[in-house]
């Protein structure tokens, strides 16, 4: 897929690695500037290094004064910031239990990064876009926000807020020509869902087939496919999407796909 993205400035989020460096890198490859942000710096500029005229900064989502200095700093070097990628995110493989086991601070730690620091970094860069009349902003829920996964709580609650915020913000701010949309995906072949069902040593490697067994395409999507999605939803071509929820999940929350 080839878009023209030359003179765009993109601002993503969780870039490091997996699914944020992916999108980083096809926004790159198709004319953007893109400055990979992650509270994780060498990590994000190893990532950036690979991208012609991407730049590389450390970003705390969770971090107000941070967030702030680093779309200050983006808006004085270019001037404008016109697509927002709000994928950083967390979840927590030690603590797959039910409600009432769940710890406090790791929901905390969980909405703190996936719902409110998209709350934080989109106060931020939404007067950017305001002073210069467009944007673009995508922001990465799950196919849990959508359809609920046992032992999860504070990832399914903080995903299914973004979710909504996502429309949310769609209804506020679509007449000022900023269009939001988010990408929900379902399980996507990362270091996290390796440790979780797909490497050797896979905490739930013994229940990967029955994973599969829900997915009409039989097999995890790649972090490629879902930068293919935000992609398009980046394109000038998609003037006309606003609070959309697109699904990359094989088909995943169709429907039942297994046999009864």
């Amino acid at each position: 897929m080839q878009v023209d993205l030359s003179g765009k400035v993109a601002l993503v989020t969780g870039a490091a690695r997996g699914i944020g460096q992916a999108i980083a890198d096809t926004l790159a490859a198709n004319g953007a500037r893109v400055i990979y942000t992650d509270i994780d710096r060498d990590e994000a500029e190893r990532s950036a290094s690979a991208s012609s005229g991407a730049k590389a900064m450390e970003m705390d989502v969770t971090n107000e004064a941070q967030v702030q200095a680093v779309t200050d700093d983006v808006v004085g070097e270019y001037g404008r910031i016109d697509i927002l990628i709000n994928n950083a995110g967390v979840n927590t493989l030690a603590h797959r239990v039910t409600i009432d086991r769940f710890p406090r601070d790791e929901w905390d730690r969980i909405v703190g990064v996936d719902l409110t620091g998209l709350y934080i970094v989109s106060k931020a860069v939404v007067p950017v876009m305001r002073s210069q009349g467009s944007g673009r902003i995508i922001n990465i829920a799950s196919v849990v926000g959508l359809v609920p996964l046992r032992l999860q709580s504070a990832f399914v609650a903080a995903k299914a807020g973004v979710v909504n915020l996502t429309k949310s913000m769609a209804i506020e701010l679509g007449g000022e020509e900023i269009l939001v949309n988010a990408i929900a995906p379902g399980s996507i072949l990362t270091e996290g869902t390796k440790q979780l069902f797909y490497g050797e040593d896979g905490k739930f490697k013994d229940s990967v087939n029955r994973l599969l067994d829900h997915i009409p395409l039989g097999r995890p999507g790649t972090p490629d496919e879902v930068a293919h999605a935000a992609l398009f939803l980046a394109a000038p071509e998609a003037s006309y999407v606003n609070g959309a929820i697109l699904t990359v999940d094989g088909g995943w929350t169709a429907g039942y796909a297994r046999e009864f």
